[in-house]
């Protein structure tokens, strides 16, 4: 005989799971009076919105489906916002909720929310409980249909009678998953795999843009193997940063609005785009009709939805990245040398604008990130909030590794980066976590600071404070004749805050104490803050004007 609510618990433990994040409410008790003896983790954050960005962040850096927990009503409500961020960047989170009793469904009862419906345009799947003899069963197909296929979130509701029904003989929970309607296809059709081949084999000004969807199929190397044997230089999305090593000789960089000139003058000039689990969204292809106006493309996407949505295709690969870039590899049988086209993208790598390497004698945002990349080297793992601090992380970290960049590509979520970092150090404790936040991204989950205290979860924060709301300052500037309309903020006392929750913390103002900042920061056993104070209207360049072409770069000083 068991109740739902142990059922449940068992269930999590049977699926692997070895973390949630969760904050505790009325029409959840008797799943937090299980989860008491259990040998489940708990992290108890400090607001609902934190559990489920850090059970986002917790699968991004593992790789493995990350698990929140919240109440009725507000708490579920608070998830939504990390659960629509999970969503767009097709992240595997299972978050579960409690409802209230079924007799009450329905009747506006006390912190009632359908949060089914609410969820509804932003989860993979979702499920109401009525049985707690059937949640075993459930628990299974969430993580099943999270993890597989485009990955994203799902959502199990559980009313509180659910959680309390005592089941004498459960529903028995089979190994292998059947759902109807739903199979993923993995491999790609063998004549597209031919034509696909053809095409590379016969395109004299290739690229390779490769998205989020390398790094969630595990195809990096596969895609490395690729690009090298054709000799195709590749370009990245924000998310699929760390699918080719930055210092690559084929790596042209980010694409797209903040992307590399090299990356934007060679998707305008190709005259063939292999897309590789990227999605053609706005932040990249800026004027559509001038992406690649030259080019044949050939997408390979998991998501058949994706496949001509905002850009046409002239060959289509449905299927799991990683398969399809194998069957690819196996039809390649001479290498490709280097090509004119080769020598011609050198030359706009070597014209591109080279960050600050050294200490300019300002306190510029390059310079630190630059430095931590220095200091880190291969070990670290970067997180971010949204905004300037994010655009120059991308810019300037030297990624070498998936998984080893954490950011909210899709809907630009402020207030993710620190709790996501928390989720991260939780699934990588042998990993050194770094939030790069910004002054006002960073006030959004600022009270989560008691949760890295609680359980001493030693993630490093670097505020690059420069007291605006920085990127809407950087649009006013340029296009709103720098009418800084309701953009700046008041100068915060982020390292007395971070002391009176128990952080250690140094505000630095000098440049020449950026690198030993760093290393205490570094080397201290625990979380720690630093507070860059930074030149206050740096800005993030290159820059592609909302509207623009890709290739109409403002560029900025070339510091």
């Amino acid at each position: 005989m068991k109740t739902g609510a142990k059922i449940l618990i068992e269930s999590l433990l049977h699926e692997g799971v070895d973390a949630i994040f969760g904050y505790p409410g009325g029409t959840v008790l008797p799943i937090y009076d299980e989860l008491y003896d259990s040998s489940l983790r708990h992290i108890l954050v400090r607001h609902e919105q934190a559990a489920v960005h850090a059970a986002d962040g917790y699968a991004r850096a593992s790789g493995r489906v990350g698990v929140c927990l919240a109440t009725s009503g507000p708490g579920a409500c608070n998830l939504v916002t990390g659960i629509a961020t999970a969503y767009m960047d097709s992240v595997p989170v299972v978050a579960i909720t409690g409802q209230v009793p079924t007799t009450l469904l329905g009747n506006d009862a006390f912190q009632e929310s359908d949060i089914t419906g609410i969820t509804l345009p932003i989860t993979k799947h979702s499920y109401l409980v009525n049985n707690a003899g059937e949640l075993g069963k459930i628990v299974h197909e969430a993580f099943y249909i999270a993890g597989t296929g485009r990955m994203g979130p799902v959502l199990i509701d559980i009313p509180k009678d659910v959680q309390t029904d005592v089941v004498a003989d459960p529903e028995t929970v089979p190994e292998k998953v059947s759902i109807r309607g739903y199979q993923p296809t993995v491999r790609g059709h063998p004549k597209q795999i031919e034509k696909a081949v053809s095409m590379i084999s016969g395109a004299s000004r290739p690229v390779i843009y490769a998205g989020g969807g390398v790094i969630a199929s595990g195809g990096d190397a596969e895609l490395m193997r690729f690009a090298e044997t054709m000799m195709i230089p590749v370009t990245t999305t924000l998310m699929g940063l760390g699918a080719i090593p930055a210092h690559h000789p084929l790596n042209l960089g980010m694409l797209g609005m903040h992307g590399t000139q090299s990356a934007n003058y060679a998707v305008t000039e190709c005259d063939l785009l292999i897309a590789v689990g990227a999605r053609f969204d706005d932040r990249v292809t800026g004027k559509l009709e001038s992406f690649a106006p030259n080019a044949q493309v050939i997408h390979i996407d998991i998501d058949p939805a994706e496949i001509g949505k905002n850009k046409a295709v002239d060959l289509p690969i449905v299927g799991d990245v990683r398969q399809v870039l194998k069957e690819i590899n196996l039809k390649l049988t001479e290498k490709r040398v280097q090509s004119p086209w080769n020598d011609r993208l050198a030359e706009w790598k070597s014209q591109s604008i080279q960050p600050p390497a050294v200490d300019t004698g300002l306190l510029t945002p390059q310079y630190i990130v630059r430095t931590l990349s220095d200091l880190l080297t291969d070990s670290g793992i970067i997180v971010t909030e949204v905004g300037q601090n994010q655009m120059w992380a991308a810019q300037h970290y030297s990624f070498t590794r998936p998984r080893q960049w954490i950011t909210s590509g899709g809907l630009g979520t402020m207030g993710y980066g620190f709790p996501a970092a928390i989720g991260a150090s939780i699934a990588c404790p042998d990993k050194t976590v770094v939030d790069i936040a910004g002054d006002g991204s960073f006030q959004m989950n600022i009270q989560e600071l008691a949760t890295v205290v609680q359980y001493n979860i030693p993630v490093k924060i670097m505020i690059l404070n420069n007291q605006y709301l920085g990127m809407v300052r950087q649009w006013q500037e340029l296009f709103y004749d720098r009418r800084y309309s309701y953009t700046e903020l008041p100068s915060v006392d982020f390292v007395g805050i971070a002391k009176a929750y128990g952080v250690p913390g140094i505000c630095v103002t000098d440049p020449a104490d950026v690198k030993d900042a760093l290393r205490q920061s570094l080397t201290c056993d625990g979380p720690f803050l630093l507070d860059f104070r930074i030149e206050r209207e740096e800005n993030v360049m290159p820059m592609v004007p909302a509207g623009a072409a890709i290739n109409e770069m403002i560029l900025g000083d070339k510091r």
